[in-house]
């Protein structure tokens, strides 16, 4: 059977709202994939505002946000299909939305954007709400991402995206998979401070050198000490990243540097125990995301994991990976099949996760 979705995803780095249109084909228990068209569209200022400031708001105009950014997203969608001629085309949309507030510890997550106004602009059933479930039933709500590993990239085992927030998955006996530390949202945060949206290539960073005080408070951050399974919302980066490192008056370049020192160092720690139990055919890691075009991060992160040879993917898939597989879970929730894994949520049971908004009659 062969289904055609979209898939969207933005990140907490706020560089803009990934689409992938993908056919998807199963074969019993095996799923292949071809993504067929995918852009990336930036964020203007006004949206980068809107969002980056969408945790202060009150109630009423947080609100007002989730349905004009539902609206927004709805125009891109129309317009992305539009640009690729995908009329009669998609069956059905994934839309993650953009996460404001993730607390499962206190039972709750919240994504902006309205998937009954997308779905009113483009006619097409979409799935949003992807995480809620999972955590009613006692998980993290995240990451989302391993299961369409599982599915679609079963020849490898080891797993990082290194987006805004940076988080692994590992294919051993059972999948497990947890945020480790906020990546490239810290980063282009201190690249802004030169002028840039982003550290290219990490050449501003390669040029610094390591506070090794300002390196050992960052990695006694308590998150750090926690075992999985965890995840980390965007305000982990407002209420203890910024503040160590705005504490301290060392060039931008020495503060590139020693994040990416630090960003390196609490991968490699989380990597670490799980080496050698993966299939040794299987023993490299699949980096995608942003980050992956990093070069010097990319360094940073082989030197500390000399054992694990680094695999970069086709440029397509490292940029869109998650969008890809936000489109595979929406097609598993309209198949009604488990979207999430609870070995690695820490939920008490799979769950079939995401809301339908049915579109046009």
């Amino acid at each position: 059977m062969t289904y055609r979705a979209i898939g969207l995803m933005s990140g907490s780095s706020l560089d803009g709202v990934d689409l992938v249109f993908a056919s998807f084909e199963s074969k019993g228990s095996a799923w292949t994939y071809a993504i067929l068209a995918s852009e990336c569209v930036s964020y203007d200022s006004n949206w980068k505002k809107r969002l980056s400031e969408s945790g202060q708001l009150s109630a009423f105009d947080y609100l007002k946000l989730h349905a004009d950014y539902g609206k927004y997203l709805g125009q891109l969608i129309k317009s992305f299909m539009e640009a690729y001629g995908l009329d009669y085309k998609v069956q059905l949309i994934a839309a993650h939305g953009h996460t404001v507030f993730h607390e499962p510890q206190k039972g709750f997550t919240h994504q902006l954007g309205a998937g009954s106004d997308m779905a009113a602009i483009t006619g097409i059933p979409v799935i949003t709400d992807l995480r809620s479930m999972d955590i009613a039933f006692g998980g993290q709500g995240a990451p989302l991402v391993p299961l369409g590993e599982k599915k679609l990239f079963s020849d490898h085992s080891f797993f990082l995206n290194i987006g805004g927030i940076a988080n692994v998955s590992v294919h051993a006996d059972k999948v497990i998979g947890f945020d480790v530390c906020p990546a490239n949202r810290i980063l282009n945060m201190l690249a802004e401070k030169t002028g840039k949206e982003y550290d290219d290539k990490g050449a501003i960073a390669k040029s610094g050198k390591v506070n090794t005080s300002l390196l050992n408070d960052l990695n006694a951050l308590p998150y750090y000490q926690q075992s999985y399974p965890k995840s980390l919302s965007n305000q982990f980066g407002s209420d203890s990243i910024i503040p160590v490192l705005s504490a301290c008056t060392d060039s931008v370049p020495d503060l590139l540097c020693t994040y990416t020192e630090h960003i390196a160092i609490q991968l490699s720690r989380a990597l670490q125990p799980f080496l050698g139990s993966a299939d040794s055919e299987n023993q490299q890691l699949m980096i995608t995301g942003g980050g992956a075009f990093n070069d010097y991060l990319i360094e940073r992160i082989q030197y500390y994991l000399p054992s694990l040879p680094v695999y970069l993917p086709e440029k397509e898939v490292i940029q869109y990976k998650e969008a890809l597989i936000m489109a595979f879970l929406g097609v598993l929730r309209w198949r009604e099949e488990p979207t999430i894994l609870s070995s690695v949520t820490g939920a008490n049971q799979e769950s079939i996760g995401g809301a339908v908004w049915s579109g046009h009659l």
